[in-house]
């Protein structure tokens, strides 16, 4: 029993090992990729982590294998600051704080961004991409239903309002990562 015991110790011990350093290899790549933009290689990744090809390749099988876990890692950075960004009060208070939020992303973090954008070209990582949208127009929709419901409206614009609604915020962050031609707050309060 004991060596039962001591056998699924040791293996959680190595998938926690596993995980730390597939954790750290991420960094590495984020790391390029925030200082070097999007189209960075694997080894220039390799070279950050201190690591050879190899080991990169051990973890995460290809470059799209990388790229995959990284689209999924910037996505859920994404989603929980546009999940804090939810603010309380009226519905116009609480879409322009998710647009705020997800500029803000834009803003701090541009390569990330433009990554993710390129995700969504990506064969592999571009059902990310697309379900972290479909996520996001769903939640706009339930929400735009109940307001449209409450003010006497009715309610079957809201899937079609809230597809425009993300693309244009989409569009718009697209624009003003290359532009920067407004404030954020500028940028928020058009939106």
């Amino acid at each position: 029993m004991a060596t039962a015991a001591s056998s699924t110790t040791q293996s959680s011990d190595a998938e926690r090992r596993r995980e730390r350093r597939r954790a750290e290899l991420l960094d590495a790549a984020d790391e390029v990729i925030c200082r070097s933009g999007p189209a960075v290689s694997m080894d220039a990744i390799a070279a950050e982590a201190g690591v050879t090809k190899p080991i990169l390749y051990r973890h995460f099988g290809d470059k799209e294998g990388l790229y995959e876990a990284l689209a999924q890692r910037y996505v859920d950075q994404l989603m929980g600051e546009l999940d804090s960004g939810s603010a309380t009060g009226d519905a116009r208070a609480r879409l322009a704080a998710r647009i705020d939020a997800y500029l803000s992303y834009v803003e701090r973090n541009p390569q990330r961004y433009r990554f993710l954008l390129g995700a969504a070209e990506r064969p592999r990582t571009s059902m990310i991409v697309a379900e972290f949208r479909e996520h996001r127009v769903n939640a706009c929709a339930v929400r735009a239903e109940e307001s449209l419901r409450r003010a006497g409206l009715d309610p079957e614009i809201a899937e079609p309002w809230a597809h425009a609604v993300c693309g244009m915020i989409r569009s718009a962050g697209i624009w003003w990562l290359e532009t920067r031609s407004l404030p954020r707050r500028r940028l928020v309060e058009h939106l």
